[in-house]
């Protein structure tokens, strides 16, 4: 905790944003290379001479990877030399040792260190709750003339977000940091089918059925407790006199 003026400064570390600090830097930098590297074998293959084009090459560059361009050195003397690069081992060290961490300022000065982190989490998880409402759960727009539906439509929501939150609860519970939107976008592919084979007698059969799990979904409804079977198939028969009846309707419908 740190006291400057009218503000507190509390300066907190987190393990799992490290590793995410770590893997962009490590990502950025070795984007970095490869385009100083292409760009090194353009000028010295003689593909890009313009001593202007290369600096608004270089410039390019640095604009692209602002995050780790800092931790390199990069040299270019106009027909003298070739692109050269080298890295700054001293800032890239005092960059390593960052990760995680940030800083929270507050004009709150009646309040600990800990007081101050637990209302950042709690605003933090606020603003993901209407985004949650605004996004996963169409919240908004609201299309209703009457003012019931209009309250039922955000009541339907609210109770439909408590679920939402329990169930990454539950999960967080068993270890898996995950959200509601990566459940849904991975369950997907967990769909129902219908399949309809023609009979001997012209008649067809139809077999309704849900698709295989996979590792994934399986895993899932683990945590969640539920079975990963979506529905027992279901078969159903149609016979040809049928079939004709309803399509001599659909024409008759249609003519009318």
């Amino acid at each position: 905790v740190c006291r400057a003026g009218e503000e507190v400064h509390v300066l907190c570390r987190s393990e799992g944003r490290e590793e995410k600090d770590r893997a962009i830097r490590e990502k950025h930098e070795k984007r970095l290379l490869v385009d100083l590297e292409k760009l090194g074998k353009r000028i010295s293959a003689g593909r890009l001479k313009d001593h202007n084009k290369i600096h608004q090459a270089i410039g390019r560059i640095r604009e692209r990877y602002p995050r780790v361009c800092r931790y390199y050195q990069i040299s270019y003397v106009d027909g003298k030399q070739p692109l050269t690069w080298s890295e700054d081992t001293k800032k890239k060290g005092l960059a390593a040792k960052l990760d995680g961490s940030y800083v929270l300022r507050t004009d709150r000065k009646d309040l600990s260190a800990e007081e101050i982190w637990r209302t950042y989490i709690l605003l933090t998880r606020i603003e993901h709750a209407f985004r949650d409402l605004k996004t996963p759960l169409m919240e908004r727009p609201i299309f209703h003339h009457l003012k019931n539906r209009t309250q039922t439509h955000i009541f339907l929501c609210l109770l439909a977000y408590h679920l939402l939150v329990s169930i990454e609860k539950h999960f967080l519970d068993n270890g898996v940091h995950t959200s509601w939107e990566t459940l849904r976008t991975t369950l997907e592919t967990h769909q129902i089918a219908t399949v309809e084979l023609p009979t001997p007698k012209g008649g067809t059969l139809q077999i309704r059925k849900g698709t295989s799990p996979t590792k994934e979904h399986r895993e899932i409804y683990r945590i969640l407790n539920v079975p990963s079977e979506i529905m027992k198939a279901k078969r159903t028969w149609k016979p040809q006199e049928k079939i004709v009846t309803e399509k001599n309707e659909k024409s008759a419908s249609q003519a009318n």
